[in-house]
This record gives C-alpha cells, structure tokens and sequence, in this order.
C-alpha cells in the first residue's frame, strides 16, 4: 500500500528487499509530527515544537560502529578501537534481517542530499520505522525542490529500524543487539536496535569523511563557519562544550554551518548539511539566541523534560540525559549564507575548554603546530560532566571528530597543511576554558574577551603586534589585544605562583605527548615538532 506523497517514478522497493510494506514517501515536517503524535511516540511544546524520547539510547553507541572490510576499505581505512572491521557476509546477513523486520510494515521515506556545493552532492535516501526520524533527516539533510522528486536516484542508502535487535550478536560479528554500519561497496548505511536519530547523520558525515578525500581531493572537516561581509571565511574546530557553535553565531556574519564543512581544491568550504542539531542543556535566550529562537514548530527536541504540569521545558533538567538536543532546518537561524557555501578561507580557529588553565586564550600556530593541534583534538572534560569525573580529564579526539574519520588522522592533517599553506591562512589556538588556575580554582575566561580576540584575529589586527613564546607548548601568543585585558594574554601572569603553574603546564604537555604516541609512525618530522616541550631543560632554557 501505498500513501499520498511525493514519490519518485522508481519507487520498487522489492530491489532493496522490502516488500508489501505500507509506504510514506518524503512527507512534509507537520504531516510526520501530526503522525507522530497521533501514534504515541510524541507531544508538542507550548509552542507547538515536536518532543520525542529516543528511548534506551539518548546518544551514540560508538562501541557498535563497524565499517565493512573489502576490497574497497581494507587498505585505506584506519582500524582501530573506533574504526572497526564487519565481515561483508555478516553484513549481508544483518542487511536481509533487517529489510525483512520492514516488510510489511508501516515505513517512511525520506529524499534528500548532503554537500551543498552542487558538484560535491550526493543524494541520500533514508527508509526508517519510525515518522520523527523521517522527520530529523528531513531537518538535517538538504531539501530537494519540488521538480526533484520524480526522478531522484540515491547515490547512499539508509536504513533506519530501531525496533529490531539482533538476537543472537555473535552470529553477526557484532557485540550487541545495536549496531550502526557503513558499507561503503554497497553504499548503505545500515542502523538498528538504536532509536538515537544523530546515528543516521553521523553514519553519512563518517562515509563522506572516507569518500571525499580519497575520491574527490575535499578535506571533510567536524567545524562550524562563517563569512563576512568582505567575502573571508572563517572555520571553527572545536569538541562539545568548547563553544563551537556559539561563537561562529556571529551577529556581523553569515553562518555556512555549524558542524561539518568540505574544503574543496578551489579553496570553497561548504557545508554538507541542511540543518542543525545542537544541545540544548542549560539553554537560555541569552546565552544562545540564535538555538533559543530556533525552538518553534518545524523543529525537534529530543529527550526533555517540561516543567511540572505544563508544556514549557526544562532545559535544566537532565534526568534523562545530559545529550538533550534539538534538531532544527537552517533557515531557522536568520543570519546565514545562501546557498550555504563560501570562499576564501582566511582564519581558522582550534576552540578548547582548557580546565587545567594551563594555554593561552589564543595563540598563533605555526603549520606544523597546526597539524599537531588538529591530529591532538584537546578540551578538557570538567567535574560533574560525567559519573566519576571529580576533577578536570584530558579529553582528545583526532582531528576535532575522531569517531567519525575512516582515514588515518595524519592523512587528514596533512591535507589541512597543505590548504592552509596555499589558501595563506592564520590558524589559531583558542582557550574558552580556565585562566588563573585550574577549573575550581580560577575562572571561566569571559566569553566576551573570546569573542573579542576572534574579532582582531579576523580584522588582521594581531598580525602587527609583538608576539611571545610559550615557554612548555611553543605557542606564539600576542602581546596586545584590543579590549583584552593584557594580563590574561599570557596565562602564567593569572596565576598566584608560577611554580604551580609551570608543573601544571608539564602534566598537560605530558598528557598530550602520552596521547600522540599512537600517531607517531605515520607523523612527519614537522607535525612531530610541533607538539609541546617538556624536557625540563628545554623549558627553562625558553624562560
């Protein structure tokens, strides 16, 4: 059966596998929330937003992420603990169970695109079980215009059944009942047991992170950008709570995006999605207007709560999870570029939450210190973000996306190297953590000095002022900023006692060098030299 949509002219469904199933195809956002909610999995706000709950996972399971290992994979994938290897045949024997689960069933269609510069697209389509998860592609991925229905051809498929579980894992070459699987020979994607709606746009972020640098010369990139009215872009690379998103939202710019960009051989930066899927812990109108204001119908929340006896949320309440997000269409941000691609990238900013207070607030990196940055991927997690967590914890994650990147880190480094030197870009260190100690000691360095420095830095106003070496990382950091502070500049001056601070440095130098070693074999001499000092020789003799 099937019912009123905007179906394609080859709309067989038996060539996947499913048969007789009741098919909804490319619905609009308020007939899949009215669906929604009729059939239980939903409510609305008070403002008429759709609310789901993703049930037993309210994030990704990374734990059960394969990558099928082929021909095409088996010498270009980096296999590790992230990137682990699915037997084609285990696949295969997964894939039939779970087209299998869909016949019959109740089913929904999504016809869509990710890449928004024209000659990077690649069209997706994504089957699921569930109506609201229709409904999160339908916000993350690109929107087909009406006259493209009819003859739409998926370059990757989805499959989405978050009701079946694979009853006997083993069988299967997989560690549970969950999984999310690419296989990049048969271009599919393929998730069950798991109802966590950020498992189908990361599975197409992790494929074109492996297709587009070894098939099309783009660098994929986890980052924000923005561009200004002279035509520069900016980039910004940063891990969760770093500020990422917050500090791209920029009044005098126009967003391309807020997660995850392409930059191609002619120097284009382009953004792969059509949405935005940002948390919502903690949110205020003032703190982030743009997320705030986003929140209206069109939009989904995930895994809130509202306030006792009303349909207002709680954004404070994490008594389902800390993950609470909102998935929501860019056009529902204001100010951003359209088509949602720009050129001339001009800076690019590494965003860290240093809870240890030890680095600069922003510094200037040499390339090899660049590449050393992104392969590192540095925050910090702070007590109280997670169970056991009573004082702050290196965090790293290469390349700013490490559960996402198919291909060895240094490949993607080198790339960035490369772009960097010929498009002639700045890059720069950002501290939006601690300074004058460590997280419960000193402060949170004030998000309006942040956006101050990433200001000058964009205006070319830091690259006529006297710079210092950072004695432990080798960091240049700038003498002089306009409305900063000149004190905060260089983070040893917070601190009481140098002493500290100088031991506090060498943990977290340390610390980064223990994480590099995995990276060693394939690292140039340049990114090797540009990782931090902590031969206690070689920082006095830099003091």
């Amino acid at each position: 059966m099937e019912v009123l949509s905007r179906k394609p002219a080859n709309s067989n469904l038996e060539r996947y596998g499913i048969k007789d199933a009741t098919i909804h195809w490319n619905l609009d956002a308020e007939t899949l929330q009215r669906m929604t909610i009729e059939k239980g999995m939903g409510t609305a706000t008070e403002n008429g937003t759709l609310c789901i709950n993703t049930g037993k996972f309210t994030g990704r399971s990374p734990k059960d992420r394969f990558l099928v290992k082929d021909d095409y994979t088996r010498d270009k994938v980096f296999w590790n603990r992230t990137n682990k290897a699915l037997d084609p045949d285990n696949f295969q024997k997964l894939y039939d169970e779970v087209v299998n689960y869909l016949s019959e069933k109740e089913i929904y269609i999504h016809d869509g695109y990710v890449g928004a510069a024209p000659e990077y697209r690649l069209n997706v389509r994504t089957i699921t079980e569930y109506p609201w998860s229709n409904y999160f592609v339908n916000n993350m991925f690109l929107r087909l215009g009406d006259s493209e229905f009819a003859e739409f051809s998926e370059d990757w498929l989805v499959l989405c059944a978050p009701g079946y579980e694979a009853s006997e894992p083993k069988a299967f070459g997989i560690r549970q009942g969950n999984f999310s699987i690419l296989d990049f020979t048969r271009k599919v994607a393929l998730v069950g047991g798991s109802a966590y709606a950020g498992e189908m746009k990361k599975g197409i972020f992790s494929a074109l992170n492996l297709i587009l640098p070894v098939e099309r010369n783009v660098l994929p990139m986890h980052c924000s950008a923005n561009v200004g009215e002279d035509g520069e872009t900016a980039i910004f690379f940063g891990l969760s709570g770093t500020g990422k998103t917050t500090l791209s939202a920029d009044p005098a710019r126009k967003l391309i995006g807020d997660d995850e960009h392409g930059w191609t051989a002619e120097n284009t930066i382009f953004n792969f999605e059509g949405g935005c899927y940002a948390k919502v812990i903690d949110l205020t109108e003032e703190k982030e207007p743009d997320i705030y204001r986003a929140i209206r119908p069109g939009a989904m929340l995930e895994n809130i709560v509202f306030k006792e006896g009303t349909k207002e949320v709680d954004y404070t309440n994490t008594s389902i999870t800390q993950n609470t997000r909102v998935s929501y269409p860019i056009h529902h941000i204001d100010n951003i570029a359209t088509p949602s691609y720009a050129e001339n990238p001009k800076n690019i900013f590494f965003l860290t939450c240093d809870a240890f207070g030890v680095l600069p607030p922003i510094s200037k990196l040499r390339p090899g210190q660049a590449a050393y940055h992104f392969i590192s991927g540095y925050t910090a997690k702070v007590a109280g973000t997670e169970a056991g967590i009573t004082e702050p914890v290196p965090s790293f994650s290469a390349c700013f996306g490490e559960p996402f990147m198919p291909l060895h880190p240094t490949v993607y480094a080198e790339m960035l190297s490369k772009k960097m030197t010929e498009a002639g870009v700045n890059v720069w260190l950002v501290n939006t953590g601690w300074s004058g100690g460590p997280y419960g000691v000193g402060s949170r360095i004030k998000l309006r000095y942040t956006r101050a420095m990433i200001t000058e830095a964009m205006k070319g106003a830091l690259n006529d002022v006297d710079y210092e070496e950072h004695p432990i990382f080798g960091l240049y950091m700038p003498k002089y900023c306009h409305n900063v502070p000149t004190e905060i500049l260089d983070p040893m001056n917070t601190w009481l006692q140098k002493g500290a601070y100088i031991s506090k440095a060498i943990q977290l130098a340390h610390s980064f060098h223990l994480n590099f070693d995995k990276f060693i074999d394939q690292a140039s001499n340049e990114i090797m030299h540009g990782g931090p000092l902590i031969d206690a020789h070689q920082v006095l003799d830099h003091m």
